[in-house]
């Protein structure tokens, strides 16, 4: 086997040390030993500082709670909890979106020692079942009825479950009459409020704190099982590269299922002791950062490739006028940036930026709240052409990188070192080297326990010297890492020539007509793609044609050339054999629901390509 490439020292010595810095408000690495230590050491460091909000749709308002309020709540529920005949090391499940109700039960369940099992909101009814049985859940929190009998044809799969609370839903009663195990969650709290808990467990930072579902694009999810130690040493090693303080205000959206959103947006903040809003909605997103007005943003590539659609769209419709301000604003303004990251060299045009800030790029950071600090991406890779766009127009855009397996963080983007085209620079607690094929692995106390119940699956990825295979291959240069590939998602054409279909896919999808694509070709003579347009934006495509008959099908040539066309302008950067020849297109979105994404918004490959087969096939007859 290759030996590892040795981590370079780190280049910038001169990068502060947040968890030393003037104004920040950490909780030391010793009082958080364990999730439930950090919350405790953080109400008794801030008991009447606001810690949650959210907006309550019964009284029509926003509601504010306290880190003393929010304890005070947490007891009711740990109240109910230890009232259920749970054991320490017992797994508990919970399918419910994001807010304070999931913090409540999370935080009790961890101080009774029990294990968390999140379950995606958005998940078929199978997927769900498996994990439920797979993880062996004697408890079930679930935000709506329809999450309950959603599972009817899998009841009779479910008997290892002695208790399901439900928050919310006309039917709970009807349900509880049909079945003791369910209850509502009003009556569950209110019931055993006045029943004081048990002592409470000790646990130790070693001691299993969740198994988390890694929502794979081939066969079954498999449970990463995450310690107290893996997941407070990230808080550590993120705290110590980037400043969070107790003014700032994150806006929760991301799934709090997905360990970026759980580590980042909720343990975290309870470390740094900043306020948290939970959005009301992703449909509602757009209005309540402008009202929530946040100073950090953790996001997912896809929404900033959404915003970054919309505003070329809205350019392609506006004037020529209108779109050199723009483009000289974005230019300008990426010059700044690299002025300021001290990659260029000062140049007179910069003094024309506190106008064009004000025309141009003030209103798309009001668009943000007006306040953002900084907006993290992570869960995939960014697109570097969005990210100029949005650093150009003054908004500082940083990525993170990691896997549910390390808890999640292995690198993260600096206000101080950030180039779009790398993944960032290794927290200061975990080691990264090049392996062998040039996979990435890293090394740390954040990296899992292993898969639960999968010794197999768990000896492929971590080596018996504690590496962690990440899958993606990658370069190390100033210390910084730079993604140059996927192991896993090599498209090997019949001429030999190797493609990584996600940075393709990327490219097309910075044009907003392709909502999603696929790129395919193994095996074959050249590349094509299957995607699926914005519908919106196609009909006003077909209405700009006039009453053309070969424009009133997606499958007429006439389209396919127009697509084709669209595409190759996206895809210039890519060697001569690295272009698409044929397309697919549809309207019909992939979902977790027809089975063809992951929650979290992977596609996989191979169920897309199953369903539509035939018309893949097709696409190489006669080749």
């Amino acid at each position: 086997m290759k030996q590892p490439e040795k981590k370079p020292s780190s280049p910038w010595p001169e990068l502060r040390d947040y968890y030393e810095a003037p104004g920040v408000d950490y909780i030391p690495p010793e009082e958080m030993q364990t999730l439930p230590a950090l919350f405790t050491a953080r109400v008794a460091r801030s008991p009447r500082k606001m810690a949650f909000k959210q907006y309550d749709r019964d009284k029509g308002e926003w509601q504010e709670y306290t880190w003393e309020e929010t304890q005070q709540n947490i007891s009711k529920w740990r109240n109910a909890l230890a009232q259920e005949n749970l054991q320490s090391g017992d797994r508990v499940g919970i399918r419910r979106g994001n807010g304070c109700n999931w913090v409540l039960f999370d935080q009790a369940a961890l101080s009774l020692g029990l294990v968390v099992v999140p379950l995606y909101v958005d998940d078929r009814p199978d997927n769900v079942a498996y994990v439920i049985n797979n993880a062996g859940l004697k408890l079930l929190f679930l935000e709506y009825d329809e999450q309950w009998t959603c599972l009817e044809d899998h009841y009779g799969e479910l008997g290892i479950i002695n208790r399901v609370v439900i928050e919310g839903g006309d039917k709970i009663q009807a349900l509880s009459e049909a079945d003791n195990r369910v209850v509502g969650l009003d009556h569950w709290l209110k019931e055993k409020s006045t029943i004081p808990a048990t002592d409470l467990p000790e646990i130790k930072p070693d001691d299993l704190a969740t198994i988390v579902y890694t929502s794979g694009t081939t066969g079954r999810p498999k449970g990463v099982m995450l310690s107290h130690r893996n997941i407070t040493s990230n808080i550590v090693g993120g705290l110590s590269m980037i400043g969070v303080y107790p003014a700032d205000r994150m806006l929760s959206f991301l799934p709090l299922s997905h360990m970026f959103e759980r580590t980042v947006g909720y343990y975290l903040t309870i470390a740094a002791g900043n306020e948290v809003v939970y959005a009301r909605s992703i449909d509602e997103l757009a209005e309540d950062l402008v009202n929530q007005q946040p100073t950090i943003l953790v996001s997912v590539p896809r929404i900033f490739e959404r915003v970054y659609g919309k505003i070329k769209a809205q350019l392609e419709e506006g004037s020529p006028i209108k779109r050199a301000l723009f483009n000289a604003t974005v230019n300008i303004g990426w010059h700044r940036f690299e002025h300021s990251q001290g990659r260029a060299k000062w140049h007179p045009k910069l003094l024309l930026w506190p106008v064009l800030s004000h025309l141009v790029a003030s209103k798309v950071q009001a668009k943000l709240g007006g306040k953002l600090r900084y907006a993290i991406s992570g869960g995939a890779p960014l697109p570097p052409a969005v990210s100029k766009v949005f650093i150009g127009l003054g908004i500082p855009l940083i990525q993170g990188y990691g896997l549910t397996e390390t808890s999640p963080i292995i690198s993260v983007s600096t206000l101080e070192f950030n180039n779009p085209a790398s993944i960032g620079v290794p927290l200061r607690n975990v080691e990264v080297v090049i392996g062998e094929g040039d996979e990435l692995l890293s090394k740390s106390e954040s990296v899992m326990l292993g898969y639960w119940q999968n010794k197999e699956a768990t000896d492929e990825v971590i080596t018996p010297d504690g590496w962690i295979k990440t899958g993606d291959q990658a370069a190390i240069r100033n210390g910084a890492i730079y993604i140059t590939g996927r192991l896993k998602e090599i498209i090997v054409l019949a001429n030999g020539e190797k493609v990584p279909p996600a940075d393709m896919e990327s490219a097309i999808a910075e044009d907003p007509l392709f909502e999603q694509s696929m790129v395919v070709g193994e095996q074959k003579p050249y590349l094509a793609a299957v995607v699926v347009l914005n519908e919106a934006i196609w009909n006003e495509i077909k209405r700009s044609k006039g009453k053309e008959e070969a424009w009133s099908s997606l499958e007429y040539p006439a389209v396919e050339t127009y697509l084709l066309d669209r595409i190759a302008k996206q895809i210039t950067n890519f060697p001569g054999y690295a272009q698409i020849r044929k397309v697919v297109a549809m309207l019909e979105p992939w979902t977790v629901d027809n089975g063809l994404t992951t929650p979290t918004m992977k596609i996989k490959r191979k169920k897309i390509e199953e369903a539509y087969a035939g018309r893949i096939s097709a696409m190489y007859e006669g080749h």
